[in-house]
């Protein structure tokens, strides 16, 4: 059972964590002080709960919570061996725990600990960092806050800058919390809801006192040619440009892409002191841990056709990698952690946007979002002052710090499809909703393509999120709707790697009673949908130059076909060759091509729902209830082929363990003789 004090910091930390302008996604912490029951003795023993390494305030429940022993906690002081040896403190918080199961205690848990007050708050607000990241920002905290908040240079995160706040709390009893230099604010209070109202305090009055005293055009006049394109125009080109700059951000792993073109981040793009703001790079450590020390700009302007806009993106890609290489050797010693990868993870293109990347979806989407804070932290510093960001080795010491060393390597094992972008046609239902569920369960991003929006869109949300899947309209005989939906796929996600071409339907009838309207539709969907399909989705792949998949879901019928189904069978050969001709032609860019022939897929599948079933049953002079049980006691191996048998085949087709293949036809049939492949 959750006691008050628990109760009224985990409803106070979701408060916090809910609005962007108090803390970033899993930035900063909260904790509560109180007492409990010693589970050993009954006596009550003095805890401290803190949010725990790695967790968002805005989600926090009481498992994200580490709970220590106040005492234990503060008899550490008495072995504190001395800044030059306070990581080894994060270990000895391991013996504070109190209890088993809860979160890891994090680097800031001294601050918790050793601050004089019931209740502490260590955020990341935007006006907060400004005036920390200001040239003279303890000049400005005096001004702006008079004895209620107190200056405190910049150190690195740890027990001694726990200590320090400590003693400033001490030596200035009229201090509600402090402004920490290059980094945020910490507040406190006796009670949850004080602690709360003197954080809100506190960003409120830094926000106050930037729009009455700042300048009115703190990034200075707009570039010519570096204004914003008109919406369609500007998301045209971002799709155009979206898979190379893929490419480019994932030369050392791949990564998810994720597009932003809000007005915040155009008018910054567009303004003068842009080139010069983001070579100087983001100062708060949960920023820059995310979007790295710096991003890459575009140094072009808007007008710049794509192919000026590629190549220089290009060269300025190698120049980027060369500079953060230098940015390692110049900091790193002997104990450092390797480099863990040369490539931006923000790409800035003036006109566009903003384009940021991760090792999945959301990494990828709360990139950005940092770096929206850091052009709100910038807007402010240079409103009030300068921006004067921590050095670029003191980010080093944070970037390539030993215990966040530690945390990545806590990250669980990546699942065999993290980071893939699939794009499956018909996948509202049947054979096609079953491979997206289970490519989501693999770790893709998964694009539900169908010709129904809104059952696309209602497949995609079972499945989780957006930042897992989304629902795109697809007519896949239409070029320019088939165009749009690799475009919308390219500015969900960064780009696309696996294809699979499921959209399908069928007409059961005989030769005399096909028409030619009959032939069309089924040739039109399957045939010509697959060739749109795999011809748009190849180009952007070609464009990453990160290779891919692309899986044909044809069928039995393409190597033996029944009775009555000319026109299905033929159009299912016509993809069979499909996938011949492209595993020779995409190969040369490490694009793989497979088919699948699946037969007798009854249960669940959309085709045989609208109709089709009745048909075959009728063939066959069979119910069409015992359908899917006549087509398995003709099979060799007797049992009946349903759409997640056709889905695992394609999770194996795509996965690391078949990486050498392409060109293959697999049969999900439970054995048909007759449709062996010769």
């Amino acid at each position: 059972m959750t006691n008050q004090t628990v109760a009224d910091l985990l409803a106070r930390s979701n408060r916090l964590g809910a609005d962007p302008k108090v803390t970033n996604y899993a930035g900063g912490n909260t904790s509560a002080k109180g007492t409990d029951a010693d589970p050993v003795t009954g006596e009550p023993v003095e805890l401290l709960w803190v949010k725990g390494s790695g967790g968002d305030l805005g989600t926090l429940t009481e498992q994200g919570l580490a709970v220590l022993r106040l005492d234990r906690l503060r008899a550490l002081v008495d072995v504190y061996p001395g800044v030059e040896r306070e990581d080894e403190m994060v270990a000895a918080f391991d013996y504070c725990l109190h209890g088993k199961g809860v979160a890891a205690p994090s680097i800031d848990t001294a601050m918790h600990a050793l601050v004089d007050a019931a209740h502490v708050d260590h955020l990341h607000p935007d006006a907060g960092i400004a005036i920390a990241t200001a040239a003279d920002g303890e000049r400005l905290t005096g001004e702006i806050f008079g004895e209620k908040v107190v200056w405190v240079p910049w150190r690195r995160p740890g027990f001694q800058l726990g200590l320090d706040i400590a003693a400033i709390k001490a030596q200035n009893p009229a201090a509600i919390g402090c402004i920490l230099g290059g980094h945020g604010i910490t507040a406190w209070g006796d009670t949850s809801d004080e602690a709360e109202a003197n954080s809100s305090w506190i960003i409120a009055t830094a926000t106050a006192y930037i729009e009455k005293n700042g300048k009115p055009d703190p990034f200075g006049g707009v570039r010519d040619g570096f204004e914003a394109l008109p919406e369609a125009e500007r998301r045209a080109r971002a799709a155009a440009l979206a898979p190379t700059i893929r490419g480019l951000a994932s030369t050392d792993m791949p990564m998810v892409g994720h597009y932003t073109d809000t007005d915040a981040v155009l008018e910054f793009l567009a303004s003068e002191k842009a080139p010069a703001l983001a070579e100087l790079g983001t100062s708060c450590p949960d920023h820059f841990l995310r979007t790295k020390v710096k991003p890459m700009l575009l140094d072009l302007p808007a007008t710049a056709s794509v192919d000026e806009q590629l190549a220089r993106l290009k060269d300025l890609h190698a120049a980027y990698r060369a500079d953060y290489q230098a940015y390692y050797d110049a900091h790193a010693d002997e104990n450092s952690p390797a480099i863990r990868g040369a490539d931006p993870l923000i790409v800035l293109v003036p006109g566009v946007g903003m384009f940021s990347f991760g090792a999945n979806k959301q990494t990828a989407r709360v990139a950005g979002e940092f770096y929206v804070n850091a052009i709100n932290v910038m807007r402010g510093a240079e409103a009030l002052s300068t921006y004067a960001p921590i050095s670029d080795a003191e980010k080093f010491r944070i970037e390539y710090w030993a215990l966040e060393e530690a945390k990545l390597r806590r990250m669980p094992k990546p699942k065999s499809h993290q980071g893939r972008i699939a794009f499956v046609t018909g996948a509202a239902s049947g054979i096609g909703k079953a491979i997206a569920t289970r490519l989501a369960a693999e770790g893709a991003c998964v694009v539900v393509a169908d010709l129904d929006l809104e059952k696309a869109q209602a497949a995609a949300a079972e499945l989780g999120g957006t930042d897992v899947a989304i629902g795109v309209a697809a007519n896949v005989a239409d070029e320019a709707a088939v165009q749009a939906a690799i475009d919308a796929t390219v500015l969900a996600f960064g780009g696309i790697d696996l294809v699979v071409n499921n959209a399908g339907l069928s007409l059961s009838k005989p030769l005399l009673e096909t028409t030619e309207k009959d032939w069309d539709l089924q040739h039109d969907v399957m045939a010509k949908g697959s060739f749109l399909v795999s011809k748009a989705a190849a180009a952007a792949m070609i464009a990453q130059g990160m290779g891919g998949d692309v899986v044909y879901i044809s069928s039995k019928n393409s190597v033996f076909a029944g009775p009555n189904n000319i026109a299905y069978s033929a159009t299912k050969a016509d993809q069979a060759h499909q996938v011949r001709l492209l595993a020779v032609e995409l190969g040369e860019y490490g694009i793989r091509v497979n088919g699948i022939n699946p037969d007798g897929v009854v249960r669940g599948s959309g085709i045989f729902a609208s109709g089709w079933g009745a048909n075959r049953a009728a063939t066959y002079g069979v119910k069409e209830e015992d359908l899917g049980q006549f087509y398995a006691n003709r099979t060799i191996l007797k049992r009946e082929v349903v759409p997640d048998n056709v889905a695992d085949a394609v999770f194996v087709l795509t996965g690391p363990e078949l990486s050498r293949t392409t060109g293959l036809h697999i049969p999900v049939d439970s054995g048909v003789a007759a449709a062996f492949l010769r």
